[in-house]
């Protein structure tokens, strides 16, 4: 790890200024629970960090009124233990509860969260060019390189929204949750306060994955903001992975559905640990509309959230299990009716 200078603004505007004068070697940390990790891989080599655990008030979390808020700063732990988000919106207090490991959601913050990088290991584990010393090509991390995953070991690559140029799969839990429920990103930067659609938040890789997210350079996320809908109640967020605890997601689903005497009037249906940003499979929830929950149905509207999915040479056992972790998760969100 090199050497970096560091400063602890008191308020948001004094942050976005501190990054701006630092330049582009600047990055901002919270719970720090991934920049450390990058930062001892070598992925990210900062010059100046931004600690914005000092800015007063990016740590609350509202329920009141027409909207969930949920501060930048407020602690993973804290959300999903929150008594109305639990009661209301389980899908959200799951995709946090079933995250990480009890000591790091008490670290992370949900606004870092939604910046988390992949797990790809080519990514992780030595990528870039043999001029620095790697031997496994990576365009997130050396743009340019090539793709090691691509022919390579694959098992854990995304099944949707690959490019020649990269096939990483998304990392997270909550941006899932989030994109099921049409939430929004508050953030501060040089060109003042703006609103993005969380799904907009998150780019393709097309020809640059190493460009992942929309943000403008220094921009801050300040909160997170969803809307209020009935359609939380009946929600889950349903995880596979190769262990109960600790591990990534091979593939999940977050789900809410409005039922009326058993049939769908609305669904919301987003998939993660199988594509390349947090995926709303919206195919599959007009394929719901108006039919009879039933496992059949379930199961139809599972194939149809992956009809576009192509795999590799050792990742297609996602394309079926994809399918059915969605049809398991909206049965499970609508056995909720009765609790």
């Amino acid at each position: 790890m090199h050497a970096f200078s560091y400063a602890r603004p008191e308020n948001a505007l004094a942050a976005v200024q501190a990054f701006a004068a630092a330049g582009p070697g600047a990055r901002y940390i919270a719970g720090g629970t991934t920049l450390y990790d990058l930062m001892k891989l070598g992925i990210e080599k900062p010059e100046h960090l931004v600690d914005v655990t000092a800015v007063p008030g990016l740590d609350t979390i509202e329920t009141a009124g027409g909207h969930l808020r949920f501060g930048a700063l407020a602690p993973m732990s804290a959300v999903a233990a929150n008594e109305t988000v639990h009661r209301e919106y389980p899908v959200l207090a799951e995709s946090l509860a079933r995250a990480a490991s009890q000591q790091l959601r008490n670290m992370a913050t949900v606004g870092g969260n939604l910046l988390q990088r992949t797990r790809c290991i080519y990514f992780r584990n030595g990528a870039g060019s043999t001029s620095t010393g790697n031997i496994y090509p990576c365009n997130k991390r050396e743009p340019g390189t090539g793709c090691a995953a691509i022919g390579g070991q694959d098992r854990g690559q995304a099944v949707l929204g690959q490019s020649a140029a990269c096939t990483a799969v998304s990392p997270g839990d909550w941006p899932v949750a989030l994109v099921a429920l049409d939430a929004h990103v508050e953030v501060l930067g040089a060109g003042g306060a703006r609103s993005i659609p969380i799904a907009a938040l998150y780019r393709l890789p097309g020809d640059t994955p190493d460009l992942e997210f929309t943000l403008q350079p220094g921009e801050l996320i300040t909160a997170i903001v969803v809307p209020k809908t009935p359609i939380g109640r009946l929600s889950t967020y349903y995880k596979v992975c190769d262990r109960e605890s600790l591990a990534f997601a091979l593939t999940s689903a977050a789900v809410a559905v409005e039922l009326d005497g058993g049939v769908v009037k609305q669904a919301r249906i987003a998939l993660g640990g199988v594509a390349t940003r947090p995926w709303r499979a919206t195919a599959a929830e007009v394929s719901l509309t108006g039919q009879k929950l039933t496992p059949e149905t379930a199961l139809a509207a599972g194939r149809a959230a992956f009809a576009g999915a192509k795999a590799g040479r050792d990742n297609g056992f996602k394309i079926d299990l994809g399918a059915r972790t969605v049809a398991d998760a909206l049965i499970l969100a609508a056995g909720r009716t009765s609790a």
